[in-house]
């Protein structure tokens, strides 16, 4: 059931299809996924009831859904690492050298290219940099807690502290990147390619589209699924 107390972010984590109906509204389900529909409706033109509307049609859609919400805490660092690092890793190269080649070819028509080619380099090392803390600090503890519960063994307590300490970091570089992405998003005309786009200009704006929604899903699986889980484990040692 539908109820304003639901966070947006609870509700992807229940039924990650409502994601699409976020997306469509342009309300941020994974940074700031701890609002209420009300509360991201607050200074936007959108009626909280056309949003619970959709949201009503897409839960009683037959359709195959990934209860990620139900996955022990291992399996699911491991999926957010080879699906969600990788994607990231394996496109971002590709789109770094199209953008270039867009920023020559079109560049003086289309002069919002250079900053939209500065902000996608700036997020694609930014990112590299944070996969890395993640598959070498935290996600390894996060692992650790799981076999640790499971055998009853003694937790040895982490050079950081608290699982918090690096989730925090984390979300604060989440935060960042939701922000990079809209200014993305604004310079591309929502991945709208002006009518004199050749084909390499249209498949580099589909592909921008693609890894912002990618990141949506990756940043809202950490943040509002594996990371609260995450903590709230570390509190039952």
């Amino acid at each position: 059931m539908l109820t304003t107390e639901k966070t947006i972010g609870e509700m992807v984590a229940e039924d990650f299809r409502a994601a699409q109906v976020f997306r469509k509204y342009k309300i941020d389900f994974c940074c700031k996924g701890n609002r209420t529909i009300e509360e991201a409706c607050e200074n936007k033109k959108y009626l909280a009831e056309d949003i619970y509307k959709d949201l009503e049609k897409v839960s009683e859609a037959k359709a195959e859904n990934i209860d990620f919400n139900s996955w022990p805490l291992d399996l699911l660092a491991d999926y957010v690492e080879k699906t969600h690092h990788r994607y990231v890793e394996e496109n971002s190269t590709v789109l770094i050298q199209y953008l270039n080649k867009l920023c020559k070819v079109h560049g003086d028509r289309h002069p919002e290219l250079f900053e939209i080619t500065r902000l996608f380099t700036e997020s694609a090392q930014e990112l590299a940099a944070h996969m890395k803390k993640e598959e070498l600090i935290l996600f390894p503890f996060i692992k650790k807690m799981v076999a640790a519960k499971a055998s009853g063994e003694l937790l040895v307590k982490p050079h950081f502290g608290t699982v918090e300490n690096p989730v925090a970091m984390m979300k604060d570089e989440h935060t960042t990147e939701g922000e990079r992405f809209v200014k993305i998003a604004e310079l591309t005309n929502n991945y709208q390619f002006p009518d004199d786009a050749c084909g390499t200009y249209q498949v580099t704006y589909r592909m921008l589209d693609d890894f912002e929604q990618d990141l949506h899903k990756h940043i809202h699986l950490e943040n509002n699924i594996l990371f609260p889980k995450a903590i709230a484990l570390e509190k039952t040692f």
